[in-house]
């Protein structure tokens, strides 16, 4: 693979991941606790706020394993069985987050009465998408570990014949 393509993304990837930290550090703790409690009073807080944290360090998680990966295809190692674990690194951090998205849902569905019905509405509407995406790319990410894992055993049978 190109090393310049791989620069680029281990770049997007790196910056991403600060983009993350920065979020769990300032944005979630300081503006979505402060909407939160206003659209669903301050007991609400103490559950989402934990809640969207958690979510992006799963995503963190999948930028790290996504890295790794990189480093992989770089050093010619990605049809190995060390790939494969990596592979299940992003496809479980992936349905964590997902679960996360849903139990927010269920717990602003059952919780949530007291806020406007357009907000609780959008909100819910956001979190069943995200929940939706994250299954999708969980499935995606399988799919392609099949992939991965039939050309890793037709390299080996060719490394074999020759």
């Amino acid at each position: 693979m190109n090393a310049f393509l791989i620069l680029m993304l281990r770049m997007a990837l790196a910056a991403a991941f600060l983009a993350g930290l920065f979020g769990q550090i300032m944005v979630v703790p300081n503006s979505l606790a402060e909407d939160v409690a206003q659209a669903y009073g301050p007991e609400m807080v103490t559950a989402l706020v934990p809640a969207a944290i958690a979510g992006i360090a799963c995503v963190q998680i999948v930028l790290v394993a996504t890295w790794r990966l990189l480093g992989m295809i770089e050093g010619d190692a990605i049809f190995s069985e060390r790939s494969f674990r990596w592979v299940d690194v992003v496809v479980w951090a992936t349905a964590v987050a997902t679960a996360i998205a849903l139990l927010a849902a269920a717990y602003i569905f059952v919780f949530g009465s007291g806020a406007d019905e357009m907000r609780l509405l959008g909100d819910l509407g956001g979190l069943v998408v995200c929940a939706g995406g994250g299954a999708a790319f969980a499935m995606f990410t399988l799919i392609m570990k099949g992939l991965l894992r039939k050309a890793t055993e037709l390299r080996t049978e060719m490394a074999g014949v020759v």
